[in-house]
């Protein structure tokens, strides 16, 4: 029930729905700042705001799709980004600006990979780990994409043109979903050699395991992923690059994200998903390590990119894969959801705090806060492979 047709129109709405949402306050965040006299609080609180508000939709919108389908939920999600860019266009006030953010925050959890990797789990059940990974490869591309656009934009009209731009944007993926098909998977659809293989954690003691060491490595990752992609661009500049050069250089991630997707899929997924998420997280603080002489070097800037984008572009596919293999595939949408909910939370405060932590203190001292938080989702991964290593090959 997922054909190649569906995969590349889900990939291809990732890529617009991710660069047009998560990633618009990197770019216009100081631009807003500068013209409304807000703070850098107050301006990426806004986008913890959403953070939170995806954490509380979470659990809903992963039952509203296990039970309705991703189709319905998936275009309502453009629907609403496509409002929330044209509300947060037109906000004067405080109170404008962050009803925006809390409806962008519904908009994401509606549309994002979270609500696809589900919609593809509902219709191919534990043969969907393939098509996870392959609509990740245009998605990791978003950054690398919209991030120069918006900068583009923004130059000819302004922050507030650009976001009406933007919300175009949004709406072009609404066909996109509507697309998806309405069918779920059942287990006659397994062949004999593809029969559902049993769950890696079957009994209450190993689904609780199971769930708090997924919980853990996922909402660790996410605390990162979240302070970074609001600062990477301030960060690298703040080290001593030039801004032209950070944008471009943050841009690079999304190289990385999409090679090291293309390779995952490449070698036919050999590495579990519990193992590929040691490889994953082994390769981020290679690159926080990097991030450090970025001040010096360029090419240091520019592999702290490459290789945080690649490590976290396979973490995409685990956050995806994991749950599928450790639990009931029939139940992922409502599984997940709620597993995720700390993840955003928790990752709603990451941007407001690194702002305070390189205002406060310096770029230095933020870099390697991040290098000690990538190191702790390395062993918080590895911790998950270790209790259930030997399940599995």
């Amino acid at each position: 029930m997922v054909t190649r047709g569906l995969v590349w129109r889900l990939g291809f709405s990732q890529l617009l729905c991710w660069g047009v949402s998560y990633y618009l306050v990197a770019i216009f965040g100081e631009r807003i700042g500068n013209e409304t006299g807000w703070s850098g609080a107050i301006v990426y609180g806004g986008f913890s705001a959403a953070l939170v508000t995806m954490g509380m939709a979470s659990p809903a919108v992963g039952r509203a799709i296990d039970r309705h389908g991703g189709r319905t939920v998936m275009t309502a999600g453009s629907v609403l980004m496509a409002a929330s860019c044209l509300l947060l266009a037109a906000a004067t006030n405080l109170v404008v600006f962050y009803a925006a953010w809390l409806l962008l925050g519904v908009a994401m959890r509606m549309s994002l990979y979270d609500a696809a990797f589900a919609t593809l789990v509902r219709l191919a059940g534990p043969q969907a780990r393939r098509p996870i990974s392959q609509i990740t490869l245009l998605g990791g591309l978003a950054s690398t994409a919209l991030w120069p656009v918006g900068a583009r934009l923004a130059d000819l009209f302004g922050w507030r043109g650009a976001l009406v731009c933007y919300a175009a944007i949004a709406l072009a993926t609404v066909p996109l979903h509507l697309a998806i098909p309405a069918g779920r998977f059942t287990a006659g659809q397994a062949t004999s050699h593809r029969a559902s293989p049993r769950p890696l954690a079957t009994t209450p003691r190993e689904k609780a395991l199971a769930a708090g060491l997924f919980a853990l490595s996922i909402t660790l990752g996410a605390i990162l992923n979240s302070a970074l992609s609001a600062h990477m661009i301030a960060l690298l500049h703040g080290l001593g690059m030039g801004l032209s050069a950070a944008v471009w250089a943050s841009s690079l991630r999304g190289i990385g994200q999409s090679l090291a997707r293309l390779c995952e899929i490449a070698t036919g997924s050999r590495l579990s998903p519990l193992a590929l998420g040691v490889l994953a997280t082994a390769i981020i603080p290679l690159g926080f390590v990097a991030g450090l002489f970025a001040g010096v070097s360029p090419a240091a800037g520019l592999a702290f990119a490459f290789l945080y984008g690649a490590g976290f572009g396979l973490v995409t596919i685990t956050r995806g894969t994991q749950p599928l293999v450790l639990f009931d595939p029939a139940s992922y949408g409502t599984i997940s959801g709620r597993l995720l909910a700390p993840s955003f939370y928790l990752s709603a405060l990451s941007p407001t705090a690194f702002a305070w932590i390189i205002d406060r203190f310096g770029p230095e001292i933020a870099m390697q806060t991040a290098t000690a938080l990538a190191i702790a989702v390395l062993l918080s991964s590895a911790l998950l492979w270790w209790s259930f290593r030997d399940r599995r090959s």
